[in-house]
This record gives C-alpha cells, structure tokens and sequence, in this order.
C-alpha cells in the first residue's frame, strides 16, 4: 500500500537529498522558531520542523488514540514547545518531543482523530545545511487508518525493547524507579522539571542503599524513556524485594502539596488521586508506544490484586515511607497515605509504592524540590524508611514460620 511504502520512501528519499548536506555526524538541533503547526483546508494539517542539520527519520501512525509518530536520530529539542506550536492547530491536539532511546529522539503528535501522511518531505539547504521536514496530514476513515497504522518492525538500529543482563543472586534487591524521562518530562515549574528533580533524588537513595550494603537497581540512570511495562518488568527481573517509583508531579486540585505515598487500589481513595493515576498510566501513550494490542492494562492489571498476600505488605510499605519522610523533617501531605489505580504499582508479588516526593504545583514544595539539603534529607528519609520496612517484615515472616 501506499503509506507502506511512503514509510521506506523516506529513508532513501533523505539520504538523495542528504548529499548536499553537510556531515551528518554533528547533534542537530530543532529550531522553533521555524516550526510550525497550522491546519489545512479539508480538514487536514501541515507539521513543518526545521532543524540545525538533517538526520535519518522514520515516520508512521498509531491507533487508541490517533497518532503520528517521527523517530529521529538523534536531535536536541531542548527549548522546543510543543504546546507552543500545536496551539493553532485543532487537528494536532497535543505535540511532545524529545529523547526516547540511547541515540534516538521522538515527536508524538496526538490527533483529534483519523489522519494518514498523505506527504512526507525533507529539503535541506546547501548553503546553511538546515533541514526542513514537512509531513501533510489528511483525514482517514478509521478502518483505513487502522490497516496502514502501527509500529513498524526494527529500523536503522532503532531498539524497540531492550535487554538486561540477569542479575545477580542478592538476598534483597530494591528497584527504584525515576517517574518520566525523555520525551516524558512529567511536570515542569519554574525552571524545575520532573523528570530531572526524581532522577537525582533517586540516584541520592540509592547511594544510600549501597552504602548500607544493599543492592539498589534504577529502571532509568539517565534521560530516557522506559514504558510502564517495562518498569515493572524489570523488577521482575531484578526479583526485587520491593518497588519504589518515584515522582514530582504538579495538580491543582486536592490540596496537592507535601509529601504523599500511593499504593495500588481499583478504588481511588479520591479524585485528586484518580486524576493522578490518569495522568501518569497515560505516559506510554503521549510517548508513542502502540498499546493497540494490548488489553486495558488500567483496569487489568487490577486483577493482580488476586495475589493478597503482597497488598498489606505494600500498606506496611507505604506507613514505612511515611514515618521515615516524616522523621527526615517532611513536610507530609495532611492524607499521606492514598490509593489509587497507578498501572506501574501492578506486580502482584513485589511490594510496591509510588511517592510524590512533593508536588511543583505547590509553591511551598516546589521551593523545598529546588533545594539540594532538602532533597538529600528526605532521600535519607527514604532510604531509612526502605530498611526499617526489610527488617520488619523479615521479623514477620519469620514469626509467621514458626
């Protein structure tokens, strides 16, 4: 079909046009002042990206929801608003961009519904060596959307899922997980970015850890993304005793400020956590992921809820990290204890948390968030928190045993 074979096209239709081209070797930069989004007559739209240099790019479409998706290798979009340029646009619903895999970057664009390449052009300027891609988008009926529509198979090196050595044999692992990350910032304040602060904060736990003997394993240790699945699957295959994710989000509504531990429930104990769990189990699709083949993983992985055993080790988790935060000086949320349905809390054998460390919509938080001292006591708090909860529930078991 033809949108088939507009995605090869495009390979080799850049490579012709890359020969008067500087060296593509160089970092290319996206340059926002000369991008743009802009609606078409008939219903269509036009995305116009121009970029310090031309790099390879693929291009395809997802389905649940609508979605373009362009994979570069590689381009800086630092400073580069995709709320600013999709602003015009009632196609083009949301714009993200930014890294996603070690050497690759990616922009999602969300769409309002249907809609297939109809063109796909890169030019680039023999004189400056700018690259200008211009991808025209018109509407679809749905049946053909979703035909030509998916994720296609490994390009040019790109990874669609990566491997992790088997680890080693440890009596107690911790897995800690770093909210966001790469086309993800997660929330962003004043200069503060999500994805940054809980990198740093969990880097800050787990020299903490080790320095206590334990082995501390992150699912990301720099600014790239991973999936939610990809999240839990590795602590599964870390056999980690337990699970911490860790975010910093921004939300208006529920009295969002002080320190707040979540675990997993089909009930959310309010709406602000709701909202909460909405906002974060729709990471993997503002990123690009093609989730078409998969079941509800908001509402199944619920199900694992089957395995009773692990849920009040998960409360005694999460008072665990109350009492440690609170003692490292808080401040707490006035309900620090919440539950809500976090697709990412799923593993039905691993005792799991997710903490917000505090919220960036709060003006008080997000001063404690920018501070080093603060961050490196509550991290302290935390760590603290994770080896009390081991050695009581050692004690626990043992005493069942007997």
């Amino acid at each position: 079909m033809m949108s088939r074979l507009l995605f090869l096209l495009l390979v080799w239709g850049f490579f012709a046009t890359a020969a008067v081209a500087q060296s593509l070797t160089g970092f290319a930069r996206a340059i926002p002042d000369k991008s743009a989004v802009q609606d078409l007559r008939g219903g269509g739209a036009e995305l116009v990206l121009t970029l310090s240099q031309g790099v390879p790019y693929r291009v395809f479409t997802l389905t649940a929801p609508p979605r373009l998706v362009v994979d570069f290798s590689e381009v800086d979009f630092d400073g580069f608003s995709g709320r600013t340029l999709h602003g015009a646009s009632t196609v083009v619903e949301g714009l993200y961009a930014g890294p996603f895999r070690q050497g690759w970057s990616r922009i999602v664009a969300v769409l309002s519904g249907p809609h297939l390449p109809q063109s796909v052009g890169l030019t680039i300027d023999p004189e400056t060596a700018e690259a200008e891609l211009r991808i025209d988008l018109q509407p679809a009926d749905s049946k053909t959307f979703s035909r030509l529509s998916g994720l296609p198979k490994d390009w040019m090196g790109v990874p669609e899922s990566t491997t992790v050595p088997p680890p080693p044999e440890a009596a107690f692992t911790v897995v800690l997980d770093p909210g966001h990350g790469g086309i993800d910032p997660g929330a962003e304040r004043s200069g503060l970015i999500e994805k940054e602060l809980v990198l740093e904060f969990a880097k800050t736990v787990q020299d903490a850890l080790r320095r206590e003997g334990v082995r501390t394993v992150l699912t990301r240790d720099a600014d790239t993304f991973v999936s939610l699945e990809a999240r839990t699957a590795r602590a599964h295959h870390e056999r980690a005793a337990v699970f911490v994710s860790l975010h910093a989000d921004a939300l208006s509504q529920g009295g969002a400020h002080g320190a707040t531990v979540y675990t997993l429930s089909e009930d959310a104990s309010d709406a602000a956590s709701a909202l909460l769990a909405e906002r974060h189990n729709r990471a993997d699709i503002l990123a690009g992921l093609d989730l078409s083949g998969a079941d509800d993983r908001v509402t199944s992985v619920l199900l694992d809820l089957a395995r009773r055993e692990t849920v009040p080790r998960s409360k005694d988790l999460a008072a665990a990290m109350i009492d440690g935060m609170a003692t490292a000086g808080g401040p707490m949320n006035r309900k620090p204890w919440r539950q809500a349905g976090f697709s990412v809390l799923k593993s039905a054998d691993i005792p799991s948390v997710l903490i917000e460390i505090g919220f960036l919509s709060s003006d008080r938080d997000r001063k404690n968030l920018g501070n080093p001292e603060w961050r490196a006591q509550m991290a302290q708090g935390v760590a603290q928190a994770i080896l009390n909860w081991r050695d009581a529930d050692a004690a626990r078991t043992e005493l069942l045993r007997q």
